[in-house]
């Protein structure tokens, strides 16, 4: 297992990359899946825009992108996450942004695990999904 972060014009959350780590791969496992190479690109809204315009012809922001590559049980891909759109989420719903952080990083994980959120009741799912996963987030997944 491999994690991998970059940032594009915002500064690198304060992750406890090891609880990080555990947190990821007790996910996955959950799943029935095997953690690979993940890499996450923490952004600001122009870049994750300039990303949905150039990867996937959308013309909107959004919270995360991923890119999956896994194959078969061992998940892999890259999560790009606008920092400024899980912000302008957290307020826009009455949450704490870390709480907000977490749930998106997790999204992307859950992707990767084969859970989608598009067509008909699948948004439940993921939610039901995120929710499981956020019950077993690490005291210590903030450093200090």
């Amino acid at each position: 297992m491999e994690i991998n972060y970059l940032v594009e014009n915002v500064e690198m959350p304060a992750l406890n990359e090891e609880a990080l780590m555990s947190w990821i791969e007790a996910v996955a496992r959950n799943h029935d899946k095997s953690v690979g190479a993940l890499t996450y690109i923490f952004c600001d809204d122009e870049y994750i825009l300039a990303t949905n315009r150039q990867f996937l012809q959308h013309d909107y922001y959004t919270d995360i992108i991923t890119f999956d590559y896994s194959r078969r049980h061992r998940i892999a891909g890259d999560m790009v996450i606008s920092l400024d759109t899980v912000r302008s989420n957290s307020q826009q719903l009455g949450v704490n942004y870390d709480s907000e952080l977490l749930r998106v990083i997790i999204h992307g994980v859950l992707h990767l695990c084969g859970i989608n959120d598009k067509g008909p009741g699948e948004r439940e799912i993921m939610e039901r999904h995120e929710n499981e996963a956020l019950a077993i987030v690490p005291e210590n997944i903030f450093a200090k």
